[in-house]
This record gives C-alpha cells, structure tokens and sequence, in this order.
C-alpha cells in the first residue's frame, strides 16, 4: 500500500500545483474556467485518496500525532506532498 499512497502522493502534488499555478490564473485573467473544471474533480479524488491512506498507513508506518498532522497538512500545502514523500516514505518506516 507504500507505493500506492507513493503514487496518489505525487499526483496530488502535480495535480495542486497545476490547479494553482496554471488553471487559476487562467481561469481569472483570461476568463476560461475550463481548466479549473478539467482539474477540480481528479484532484478532488486524489485529495481524498491521500487522505484515506494516510489513515490506513498511520498504524503500519507509527506516525505520531504530529507526524500525521504534518502528513495531513501538506495535502493543502503546495509542493507538502513531495516533502512527505522525502521526509516520511522514501527514508522506509
């Protein structure tokens, strides 16, 4: 389930910064909303995807209380997802 979680975790990142960085700014300065639409759902389903295992990987993996705080976080942090990935998934359990 690590590399699944691994997965969704990188997606989620890309699929922020992309909603963020290119399909708001797009959506506001040239009104075209497509973009925000075309992205808003997959990353919707990622968000949810991150969140749900990180709860079934918090007893596997013994995150503390802060630990999984900080794991939570970074799904509404730009680029939090690709720190959780270094900080508490590639370094093993």
């Amino acid at each position: 389930m690590e590399k699944l979680f691994r997965i969704i975790a990188l997606l989620e990142g890309v699929s922020y910064i992309l909603l963020l960085f290119i399909a708001t700014p797009i959506k506001y300065l040239a009104n075209d909303p497509q973009y925000v639409k075309m992205l808003g759902m997959p990353h919707g389903l990622l968000f949810i995807a991150y969140v749900i295992l990180a709860f079934l990987l918090r007893p596997e993996y013994k995150w503390n209380s802060r630990q999984f705080f900080v794991i939570l976080i970074a799904s509404v942090i730009p680029f939090g997802t690709f720190y959780v990935d270094k900080k508490y998934l590639k370094s093993g359990k």
